[in-house]
């Protein structure tokens, strides 16, 4: 049985995470990558929860974030073609939960290792910021792209870093992505 098999209810689908530091262009890729392959894609649930908030995202608030990615996620799988793109994945709670308060809860440390993607896509830095209010570190973009990448190492994720502007940073990801399963087809 393969990776794939034993992590998804749907094992004949690949899993594509598209991850990286505020400001990387996650949504805009998700959504080309999911016209180009014919498929659907998984928005990052934390943004529609947050646009509700009127305080500060609170510990339970990201619990909460976490719990809502993979339900959204489980939701959409069935409907995928092949390939599911998934907007970010619950690290991101991960992450921004030991940023803001010191630590991450134990159940999205303890779920990580065990929802791991077929391959991740970590959208480089290197496009302009853009503001929004829901972003909140223009200034640290180097530190959590530092951080995205020990995630991914720590979990032995299969990753390729996606860097340039426009059109080139498309066809990277598509390049990736084919590469992917070319490889995986052969084997």
């Amino acid at each position: 049985m393969t990776k794939s098999e034993t992590e998804h209810s749907t094992p004949d689908i690949i899993k594509i995470a598209v991850v990286g530091p505020e400001s990387t262009g996650k949504s805009t890729m998700s959504a080309f990558l999911a016209e180009h392959y014919h498929t659907v894609w998984v928005p990052e649930y934390a943004r529609g929860y947050c646009e509700k908030l009127t305080e500060p995202p609170t510990w339970q608030d990201e619990i909460n974030m976490f719990h809502g990615q993979l339900a959204l996620e489980a939701a959409i799988l069935p409907k995928a073609n092949k390939l599911l793109i998934c907007d970010t994945t619950f690290i991101t709670v991960k992450i921004w939960s030991e940023e803001i308060f010191g630590k991450a809860p134990q159940e999205v440390i303890d779920e990580l290792p065990k929802h791991l993607y077929d391959l991740y896509l970590l959208l480089d830095i290197d496009l302009p910021w853009q503001d929004d209010p829901l972003r909140d570190f223009p200034h640290m973009r180097e530190h959590f792209m530092d951080i995205w990448t020990k995630e991914l190492n720590a979990l032995n994720a299969n990753y390729i870093t996606i860097s340039g502007t426009g059109e080139d940073r498309y066809a990277k990801a598509v390049e990736a992505i084919d590469s992917y399963l070319n490889q995986n087809l052969r084997n």
